[in-house]
């Protein structure tokens, strides 16, 4: 079946000025334009319609998902199974907050009582669960399943107090880092103190420290981009001067 940019619009849910950018854009273009100079679209490109939208959904940006539609090896069998798998994810956390919040009406209300730690478990959940979209693969491979589990299990169990010092840990990490960077010294006295607060923050969810896995972590924040990415948001070259600050601190 075919269909006019208005009718596609209709079935899809998207504006048809969507469609129209999607089209200039060259991340959809129509399967033909007809004499009437309507664009005219077709099976293909209402599957990869879809497509799309559920990368959309999941909010991965135009740029990215062109790229990946048009690589020679997408699949979109394995695609939807991807997606399938990160909705179910989301579903999961949606699941989680609603019942955060019904329990927390049930607390107001006198109904039940309700920890503080509870308050905070979708949240932490979501936090957890990015993480492993993100990372997971490459850490589960680097540290193994069962590291990764108890380190999950151990975040899930902060307080609501030390889950606010691990955030505000996170913070200080982040503005020592930069104001060490600034003096160009990886063994200096800031950029060590910088490497002293990173392992407190991970200590808050690492079972168990070592020198050894503090330096390969450091090390994958260079190797890996999306880590790089993270550190060198504000400085390019942050990361590599965090692993070096971290690999003088642990002596590795």
């Amino acid at each position: 079946m075919e269909y006019t940019v208005q009718k596609l619009s209709k079935i899809a849910g998207v504006s048809t000025r969507t469609l129209r950018y999607y089209d200039e854009i060259g991340i959809l273009k129509p399967a033909r334009i007809n004499s009437s100079k309507y664009r005219i679209y077709g099976q293909a490109e209402v599957d990869r319609l879809q497509q799309i939208l559920l990368y959309r959904e999941l909010g991965v940006d135009l740029s990215t998902i062109q790229q990946l539609l048009n690589s020679e090896d997408f699949d979109e069998t394995v695609a939807l199974k991807e997606h399938l798998s990160k909705l179910l994810a989301k579903q999961h956390q949606l699941g989680l907050l609603i019942k955060n919040v019904e329990k927390t009406i049930q607390s107001r209300e006198g109904r039940i009582k309700m920890q503080d730690n509870e308050k905070f478990v979708g949240f932490k959940n979501k936090l957890i669960e990015e993480n492993e979209a993100k990372y997971g693969k490459e850490i589960r491979e680097k540290y193994g399943d069962e590291t990764v589990e108890a380190s999950n299990q151990k975040f899930m169990n902060l307080s609501k107090e030390q889950y606010e010092a691990f955030e505000k840990l996170g913070e200080e990490v982040l503005t020592t880092l930069e104001e060490a960077f600034a003096t160009g010294d990886p063994a200096g006295e800031l950029a060590q103190k910088a490497a002293q607060l990173h392992k407190e923050w991970l200590t808050y969810t690492w079972s168990s420290y070592s020198k050894e896995a503090h330096a390969g972590l450091a090390q994958m924040y260079v190797e890996d981009e999306r880590f790089t990415a993270y550190y060198d948001k504000k400085q390019p070259g942050m990361a590599a001067f965090l692993r070096d600050a971290i690999l003088i601190y642990t002596g590795q």
